[in-house]
């Protein structure tokens, strides 16, 4: 279920609890829980209606700026149901806490097993050592660069990383990927050596996921994490060139989270 960013960030914020879809047939059930850039989503309810029972107030609450401009948008697929779905925040990705976590010597073990299963199982043959080594080697690079020098199609290099990401050992970022400490841990232990070269994570609070033109446009200017925002005027910001109001409400809210404001 695919949700604009401003519209996750409405919903964690408490602003926004439900959207409209039209669909062949539900895709989501009552207590689904939906991983998202935001954090976990669940879903409340699910009702098939008809848009002409939609009100303005659940038009707004859908996060749209008008109940005229959500019934245009549900007519671009008119011969399909509209289903109503309520959605809350429930929380950070629990994947967070799992790359953060240091695996013990048996679990590298079974991590390594399972990622042989996963090699074992693939079409093209072994794959995922390359690429944790390549992600490792050459983090924040954009994912078609990585996938150009290992030979292989964007979309299903994505799909494979994805793999490695719900094991723990990758972290997706706004642009490019990273290894997480629980997929050092295993790069190390597998490797026997481990790196005394590899590019450290900048120190502080990473940034949030704003989009790559906001993350593009802050890394030009040599900001890398929320301590460095801080310093920063949210109109100065905001002027920035691919730092658009979703990019700068998310870091807003970020900071607020942690009782820190842009700089006055």
């Amino acid at each position: 279920m695919m949700i604009r960013p401003e519209i996750l960030a409405a919903i964690k914020a408490g602003e926004v609890d439900l959207a409209f879809r039209r669909w062949d047939r539900p895709r989501v059930r009552v207590g689904t829980k939906l991983r998202t850039r935001a954090g976990l989503l669940e879903v409340t309810s699910l009702e098939q209606v008809a848009p002409s029972r939609i009100t303005a107030a659940e038009a707004k609450r859908a996060g749209a700026a008008s109940l005229k401009e959500l019934r245009g948008l549900l007519e671009m697929k008119a011969d399909r149901p509209t289903f109503k779905v309520g959605l809350r925040y429930v929380g950070g990705d629990p994947r967070d806490e799992l790359r953060a976590t240091v695996p013990s010597t048996d679990e590298i073990s079974a991590i390594s097993a399972r990622l042989d299963r996963l090699d074992a199982a693939s079409p093209i043959g072994p794959w995922t050592r390359a690429t944790l080594e390549i992600i490792d080697r050459r983090p924040t690079v954009r994912a078609p660069d990585l996938a150009a020098e290992l030979g292989r199609e964007t979309g299903e290099f994505k799909k494979d990383v994805r793999k490695l990401k719900e094991l723990g050992l990758t972290e997706s970022l706004d642009i490019g990927y990273r290894i997480s400490p629980r997929g050092v841990a295993l790069i190390d232990a597998e490797s026997g050596t481990p790196r005394t070269d590899r590019e450290a994570a900048p120190d502080g609070t990473p940034l949030p996921r704003i989009g790559a033109p906001a993350t593009r446009a802050l890394r030009a200017q040599g900001v890398w994490t929320l301590e460095q925002v801080r310093s920063w005027r949210e109109s100065d910001l905001a002027a920035l060139h691919g730092v658009g109001p979703v990019a700068v409400r998310t870091l807003r809210e970020t900071l607020a989270e942690r009782g820190w404001s842009f700089a006055s």
